[in-house]
């Protein structure tokens, strides 16, 4: 899509848009979450979000998935951090778009919920990378969430986010491998590469 594109179509969804928000922060604040200890959890989500209204157009196939984009981006820690089963993602989706877009939102938010693991790399391994890959949207929503956390440890300076830097400045090649789209062709699995550039200037 253009840019202009997009835009025409976030404004023909924002009132729904900003329902998909507002439920979302109240779904962290029910579970008490919070980021970087002291923020509210929507401090993130928006952050995540953020990239959407920025690269969306970069990857967004059509105006039908606009509100699968934005849902995902919204929720992609629901399922993880705020006690959701798949279901209960789907049928929240399901109060915001018709089946077939919930279906994608949904799946958007699995492929992001990390796998069980006593480890980070555990939780983080080949079979959750293969899932972001091969979902519509994952990647871009994955890297959106690495952005958002990335930028706010490399500009805030406390004891927990000094130690991120180092591990999110280790991961960053094998994390954009990782989630790299087999299948170039297909916009809905691509990465931005002004996003790609802004991680690793950050992480210089």
């Amino acid at each position: 899509m253009t840019r202009k594109e997009f835009i025409d179509s976030i404004n023909n969804h924002i009132d729904v848009i900003e329902k998909i928000k507002l439920s979302a922060h109240k779904l962290h604040e029910s579970v008490n979450q919070t980021y970087d200890e002291t923020l509210p959890y929507g401090f993130h989500l928006d952050m995540v979000v953020d990239s959407v209204y920025k690269y969306g157009h970069e990857v967004c196939a059509c105006e039908s998935d606009i509100l699968p984009l934005f849902f995902g981006a919204y929720y992609h820690d629901s399922i993880e951090d705020a006690r959701l089963t798949y279901n209960d993602v789907m049928e929240i989706a399901s109060q915001y778009m018709n089946e077939k877009q919930a279906f994608m939102a949904t799946e958007i938010v699995y492929a992001l919920t990390n796998d069980k693991g006593r480890t980070r790399a555990e939780r983080a391994g080949e079979k959750y990378y293969k899932g972001i890959r091969e979902t519509p949207y994952a990647p871009f929503a994955k890297l959106a969430d690495r952005l958002a956390n990335i930028t706010h440890s490399f500009l805030h300076t406390n004891e927990s986010n000094a130690h991120m830097k180092t591990v999110y400045g280790n991961e960053l090649p094998h994390f954009l491998e990782a989630i790299a789209p087999q299948d170039n062709t297909d916009t809905r699995f691509t990465l931005p590469q002004t996003m790609i550039d802004k991680l690793h200037k950050l992480t210089q």
